[in-house]
């Protein structure tokens, strides 16, 4: 069951990471040559690799995809457990079956969720691209998770391949190895099935990384690789991605007007052409979809959902909705509580500013932590760097489209990762030859970024026989930091195992107490509810619960309380003369249903 958050239990893995940083600056300042010898000849190895591009370039990706394999004893594949990862397989197990959408289920008002539309259609609010990800690994690789993990490794790839436009070979490949031990193992965004973020992140390396190699050479494959990326974006997380376009496609229409003849811009036309054909074919299949699934290729996904559930709005200037009807105390608590509190702190007195600044902190502890933040001492000389100015002016366009938002969580910024990891590389290039009297304090400061990210990955590995306490994502707080991997979820994946592997079908009704959380849900089903064995049902009033047990009156009907017990299944108590322990006895006896 996934834990109330509790602001008063320290985050363990950040206050150890936190404080070997302080170690380690200090060790850097007073010893700046420790273990010099061994590190420069760990450099040069790994130079050798670097300045071979297109293995630097597949050594990230194949990296996370054999260390997370690898894992898996100790890390088996992630169970979901909060709304977003529910919603997303919903998407992927429709997709899979060659459907986009699914008709509205017969007694839908049990089967109300977050994130999840009834109508027009039965199906995930979100942007089709991580269902159509979740989809392939389940059709190719037998679960949606190896999704997850092969989206990952293309990313840290792509990041190392992006960086080889804008920075030096060996600065590149460490880009890589480390968005592999920040992001790749040890994060929500392969850890778990929620965000896109991976693809979207894909795509903005994809686009970053094509821009100036297309802008200096013209080729047809930087033209289609660009293309794709912002493919990716739409497909993603579109306003984020729009974002980073919109420098990008500043660029592309300067170059056109200003750079050379007739003849040069005509080839720039037809270089164009094939990325313009994809991204409309793109953007035409994106509105099918919205056709097929929300009723019209004019509705993008997300609106449906909030128009009929949440009243505060995505962004500050809007006035917040007025209160829907709501059938479940669970789902008011989620759109009254859990997002009117974001809105409200935004419109008090001071609360912009101090939300500002929750936002301006959270991607850095996301992607870098505190291990990666000594660089940033040269933000400032960075900043003002001409080979990565551009980069600076795409984050200058971040900064204000993040803040009109009301939300900020680290899969938002997935777009823009390559821009945090290219600043954040270029501090350390500075920082590596700052000598403060001559001593060479900077060398051995990156130098201690680099050992601290693999030993805080050797540590996160060994958190349970060490005894640290790793809180469930998003009870950890918003930043993730050091969340994944976990196996959270376990109580309701179990539940569902065990009736799976009992006789008939099933129809498990939850009850919830007052004070439940409401990201730790429960009421989740496949596509074809119907005809599904078990079949997770929201308890309401007695003249619909008996509706709902006389539509499905061939099934064995269960009890779950969440809050109660762990969640223990038990025969549901109105149920005529059955006692409820006979019930559960006689369906535990019952042969398995082959």
């Amino acid at each position: 069951m996934l834990a109330t958050p509790d602001p008063q239990q320290n985050a363990s893995l950040p206050l150890i990471e936190c404080g070997l940083t302080a170690i380690a600056m200090a060790c850097a300042f007073c010893w700046p040559g420790l273990g010099s010898a061994l590190c420069g000849r760990a450099e040069k190895i790994l130079g050798g690799i670097a300045h071979r591009r297109r293995v630097a370039v597949l050594v990230p990706g194949l990296t996370l995809l054999l260390l997370r394999l690898a894992m898996l004893p100790l890390a088996p594949i992630p169970l979901p457990f909060i709304p977003d990862d529910f919603s997303f397989l919903l998407a992927a197990n429709t997709f899979a079956s060659g459907r986009l959408s699914n008709p509205t289920p017969a007694m839908w008002a049990h089967f109300e969720s977050l994130h999840i539309d009834m109508h027009p259609t039965y199906m995930s609010m979100y942007f089709p691209a991580q269902g159509l990800l979740l989809a392939a690994g389940k059709v190719f690789f037998g679960h949606p998770w190896f999704g997850m993990l092969i989206s990952g490794a293309l990313m840290c790839s792509a990041i190392c391949w992006m960086l080889q436009a804008w920075l030096p070979p060996t600065w590149a490949f460490l880009g890589g190895m480390l968005a592999v031990l920040r992001i790749g193992l040890f994060s929500y965004w392969v850890n778990t099935y929620t965000g896109g973020a991976t693809i979207a992140a894909l795509g903005g390396a994809l686009v970053l990384g094509a821009l100036p190699r297309y802008t200096r050479s013209g080729r047809h494959r930087h033209a289609i690789l660009l293309g794709m990326g912002m493919v990716l974006l739409m497909l993603s997380r579109p306003y984020e991605g729009m974002l980073l376009c919109l420098p990008v496609t500043v660029v592309l229409i300067r170059r056109f007007i200003y750079k050379g003849d007739w003849i040069v811009r005509r080839a720039f036309l037809r270089s164009a052409a094939l990325p313009m054909v994809l991204i409309v074919a793109a953007s035409s299949w994106l509105a099918y979809y919205d056709y097929r699934a929300f009723g019209s290729p004019r509705i993008l996904p997300y609106t449906i959902n909030r128009a009929t559930y949440a009243r505060a709005p995505y962004y500050v200037w809007q006035p917040e909705r007025p209160e829907p009807s709501y059938r479940h105390v669970v789902l008011r608590n989620f759109y009254e509580r859990e997002e009117m509190e974001e809105y409200v702190k935004l419109h008090k007195p001071y609360g912009f500013m101090s939300q500002a600044l929750i936002k301006g902190v959270r991607p850095v502890l996301f992607f870098g932590g505190f291990a990666l933040m000594m660089p940033l001492i040269m933000v400032r000389r960075t900043l003002m760097d001409r080979r990565i100015r551009f980069l600076v002016i795409c984050m200058l366009v971040l900064v204000p489209g993040m803040l009109i938002e009301i939300y900020l969580i680290p899969h938002y910024l997935a777009p823009f990762t390559i821009v945090f990891y290219a600043i954040g590389l270029q501090c350390m290039r500075h920082l590596r030859v700052w000598r403060p009297e001559g001593r060479p304090v900077g060398v051995a400061l990156v130098r201690a970024c680099v050992l601290l990210c693999i030993g805080m990955a050797a540590i996160r590995m060994c958190a349970d026989p060490l005894h640290i306490v790793i809180k469930p994502w998003p009870g950890s707080n918003w930043s993730g930091m050091w969340y994944g991997p976990g196996h959270f979820g376990g109580e309701r994946a179990r539940i569902e195992e065990h009736l799976d592997g009992m006789y008939g079908k099933h129809l498990v009704m939850v009850r919830y107490t007052e004070g439940h959380y409401p990201l730790d849900e429960w009421v989740y089903n496949s596509p074809d509810i119907d005809n599904s064995k078990v079949v997770w049902a929201r308890e309401m009033d007695r003249e619909s619960n008996k509706e709902l047990i006389s539509y499905y009156n061939n099934r064995q009907i269960w009890l779950v309380q969440p809050d109660v017990n762990g969640g223990q299944l038990s025969a549901y108590p109105w149920l005529g003369n059955i006692s409820a322990s006979a019930e559960l006895a006689s369906a535990q006896e019952a042969p398995p249903d082959k």
